[in-house]
């Protein structure tokens, strides 16, 4: 897959250090003298500039008005802002409740005209049930001990999924079939859920393949990510979001869903392995 997203985030910082540093040179200051103007500790001038501390607005601020380049904060600051999106730990997106991270996304999922999901462990957030989403929005609450939001939260996380029923949006969505498995709620719960997918394959604009346990891999599998027209793919791991906005990256993560896409179930295929999967529930 080439370079990882947090391997960009990463760059993306010692980018952002490394123009901070130069232009200390170039205003002919040590960071000693940095420091001192700024009036922060002597270190931490050391750290930003190694890339160590993140600087914050201010901070850019600061920086660039010592070194007489005032002019260079915005642009600094905006990539600042950039880099803090790529990657983003769960534990900060939700330290006041899941709630919050829905709403904020809806503006994202409004103006998507086609999304591609490739989900290896959940039922895609879009196509959720409410009891399903409950369940699972309960357990990431518990797990990861945040502020119990979770009826509100699924009400967001179903006004947020309107997009699959109002307005002109095409959902291609792949899943690896252990996901018609995966008991995150109860089995009358999931039960419906399954039912859900066979109702949502019936639309004309949803896509929906189930790659099969059998399948000969050219493509391994990968943690879910969500692409966003060709403007952005969100990659969720268990601690963080990582969002990849790089053209190259992008093209990366089509091209995994492409290649993914030929191992897909389609059709009365995927609808046997739904059905199978609703025969284990009794």
């Amino acid at each position: 897959m080439g370079t990882s997203p947090l391997s960009s985030a990463r760059a993306a910082r010692a980018k952002i250090a490394e123009r901070l540093k130069q232009a200390m040179l170039d205003a002919g200051l040590t960071g000693l003298e940095l420091a001192d103007r700024c009036g922060w500790h002597k270190s931490k001038s050391s750290r930003i500039g190694r890339g160590i501390t993140p600087p914050s607005d201010d901070d850019i601020r600061a920086w660039c008005d010592a070194c007489g380049v005032p002019e260079l904060a915005a642009d600094l600051i905006a990539a600042s802002r950039t880099a803090d999106s790529m990657y983003v730990e769960w534990r900060q997106l939700h330290r006041d409740g899941l709630r919050q991270v829905h709403a904020r996304t809806t503006p994202l999922y409004q103006r998507t005209r086609t999304f591609r999901v490739y989900a290896s462990n959940l039922v895609p957030g879009m196509l959720q049930t409410a009891e399903y989403a409950t369940g699972l929005l309960r357990s990431i609450t518990t797990f990861q001990g945040t502020p119990d939001d979770v009826e509100r939260a699924v009400e967001a996380r179903l006004a947020r999924s309107r997009v699959v029923f109002e307005g002109d949006h095409g959902f291609a969505l792949l899943l690896e079939e252990a996901v018609l498995h995966y008991r995150v709620c109860d089995d009358e719960a999931m039960a419906n859920q399954l039912a859900a997918l066979l109702s949502l394959m019936a639309r004309p604009n949803v896509s929906l393949g189930i790659i099969p346990f059998e399948a000969r891999r050219t493509v391994w599998p990968l943690e879910a990510f969500y692409a966003f027209d060709e403007e952005l793919v969100a990659v969720e791991t268990l601690t963080a979001e990582i969002n990849v906005s790089g053209p190259g990256e992008i093209r990366t993560y089509l091209r995994a869903f492409q290649q993914l896409s030929q191992h897909a179930l389609r059709g009365d295929a995927a609808r046997g392995r739904i059905t199978r999967a609703l025969d284990t529930l009794g």
